[in-house]
């Protein structure tokens, strides 16, 4: 049962991650989010064989069935993490799923959108090292919200406590005084945004376990390309939102806690 569960919420995942494929592709241009979609070389419209999440794209082997252009590979990994994402919850709250259907509904449907504003932001800040504000905005907004309605990652009313409230205040406090004080070169502003609405949504003790593993990773893959990649050196920008979404999702999923943090 639980096996059939989760490949049903790995299923919605895909088809969530094909949408924010769209968002990611489409956002900052003329387009709208609406309407078929093409192919971005021959602008032919996909048939819906050609639209199935990451099995059309196993199927095409890549490929544009009309011009054979290449498919950009983002369509698959958006897919598959979306709905690994996606079915990742569903175990997370599974015990829950069983016993209060209400908060289950309610809490999975909060973190499945969460997650899916920051996996939109963490792949557009690696296409483009920028994090759109808007995107930060909107985060930061319901993830303080959420402060109010979620505990323990649940649906529970409740007024949050003192470190709650400034957790995602304390976490964009160092991230903007880095920005400020190399003028931008070692941290973006946007990552600072970004920061104020992670604090607040998984919790302070959790999101500095979570800042950890994204300095940590970002540090070896940062060696590793200048070590082996001839495009990047010491002075190559690279992009932190997607180290970040990295180190909040290991921090969510499994309880990371490298910090006993409360007052």
């Amino acid at each position: 049962m639980i096996f059939i569960l989760t490949l049903i919420f790995f299923a919605l995942g895909l088809i969530i991650g094909s949408f924010l494929n769209v968002v990611i592709f489409r956002f900052n241009t003329q387009r709208s989010f609406g309407g078929r979609s093409g192919c971005m070389t021959c602008q032919k419209q996909l048939c819906w064989y050609e639209l199935i999440p990451l099995f059309s794209f196993l199927g095409l082997k890549g490929r544009c069935l009309a011009c054979k252009a290449k498919i950009s590979i983002q369509y698959p990994i958006v897919e598959f993490i979306s709905g690994l994402v996606f079915a990742g919850i569903f175990l997370k709250f599974q015990d829950i799923f069983f016993i209060n259907t209400l908060v289950f509904s309610i809490s999975y449907a909060y973190y499945a959108t969460m997650f899916s504003i920051l996996l939109v932001i963490a792949v557009y800040d690696f296409k483009h090292k920028i994090i759109p504000d808007i995107l930060s905005l909107i985060f930061g907004l319901i993830a303080f919200i959420g402060i109010f309605f979620f505990s323990n990652y649940l649906f529970y009313p409740h007024i949050p406590t003192v470190l709650e409230f400034l957790s995602g205040i304390l976490l964009a406090l160092p991230f903007a005084f880095l920005w400020l004080v190399s003028k931008g070169t070692w941290m973006g502003l946007g990552d600072a945004k970004l920061a104020l609405g992670l604090g607040w949504l998984v919790g302070f003790s959790r999101i500095l376990s979570g800042v950890v593993v994204a300095f940590w990773s970002g540090a070896i893959l940062g060696i590793f390309l200048i070590a082996f990649s001839k495009k990047y050196g010491m002075k190559s920008e690279i992009p932190f939102a997607p180290f970040l979404v990295l180190g909040v999702l290991i921090a969510f999923f499994f309880e990371l806690s490298l910090f006993a943090v409360g007052f």
